[in-house]
């Protein structure tokens, strides 16, 4: 099977100019990722003109045979679904992702004796970031729903900012094992029977509107003062906007994008780059692609 290249949409120069270094996400699918969007801006805010970013769609199965094809402008890669769990093996572990076993950011560090790959989690600090950012107060309560990659950070973000959390999905066996994976990483963990909703502060949730459609009315019973819907695309969904109408903060996938991006771009290019203007940007594309 040949080595996918850049994504049908992405920028498909010939190759990288002298000097150039090249990030790229990685996902499957991946074609629809606004990483670009945020990444490119920050490259323009900071100046770095020598500096690409692309999108890369791969499976599980072909990462690590792309991963040694690379030439030495390649700096690393954010890594979306259903890539985390796979990447995180692939590289020297940060401490979060050698306790979580899940990575969303592989940085290739030069070194004389050969590029040395290292993997982050920055999904968990970009939680932190975006609910912290509102003003409110810390969660002490808090519903996740979901079972994937993306709720067991969220278990460890709110867990660190000194919630008890409780897992709502429809698959009790995987509510009960991301239970026990935070209980591991020393969140106080529980789980509750899909549809029912103990009384919570925060509510966050990872899965398709689909999933928690029927249940809006449900959550927000809960008395929630923050949802924190991590879907983006369609936006607002069912969930949003009967929790604004409901008088509850609410924050959406792009803010956890955005978040966890600017440890990204810390990491890929030693630079710091604020999430107000990246925020701007990566909702305006958004806007434009529902409107198109």
């Amino acid at each position: 099977m040949p080595i996918p290249d850049v994504a049908d949409g992405a920028d498909r120069s010939t190759g990288p100019a002298p000097g150039q270094h090249r990030v790229a996400v990685l996902g499957y699918p991946a074609a629809h990722s606004l990483s670009p969007v945020i990444h490119r801006r920050g490259y323009e805010l900071c100046g770095l003109e020598d500096w690409r970013y692309d999108v890369v769609e791969l499976r599980p199965a072909e990462v690590e045979g792309f991963l040694r094809s690379r030439d030495a402008s390649w700096r690393g890669f954010s890594v979306t679904m259903p890539l985390k769990e796979t990447v995180a093996a692939l590289g020297v572990p940060d401490p979060l992702v050698e306790r979580m076993h899940v990575a969303n950011t592989l940085v290739i560090e030069p070194h004389p004796g050969g590029p040395v790959r290292r993997v982050y989690n920055t999904d968990v600090g970009g939680l932190v970031d975006a609910v912290t950012g509102t003003g409110l107060p810390a969660p002490r309560s808090a519903v996740v729903i979901g079972s994937g990659a993306t709720a067991l950070s969220a278990v460890v973000a709110l867990g660190s900012l000194g919630a008890r959390v409780v897992v709502a999905a429809r698959d009790e066996r995987k509510a009960a094992l991301l239970a026990a994976r935070g209980d591991d990483l020393g969140v106080a963990t529980d789980t509750t029977v899909w549809g029912t909703f103990p009384s919570c502060d925060t509510v966050v949730s990872t899965v398709p509107s689909a999933g928690v459609g029927p249940h809006v009315r449900a959550v927000l019973d809960a008395g929630p003062r923050l949802v924190f819907d991590v879907i983006y695309d369609p936006w607002p969904t069912p969930l949003a906007t009967a929790a604004a109408q409901a008088g509850a903060a609410v924050l959406s996938g792009l803010d956890l994008l955005v978040h966890q991006a600017t440890a990204q771009f810390r990491l890929f290019t030693g630079r710091s780059v604020p999430a107000a203007p990246l925020l701007l940007a990566v909702r305006a594309e958004a806007a434009r692609r529902t409107a198109t």
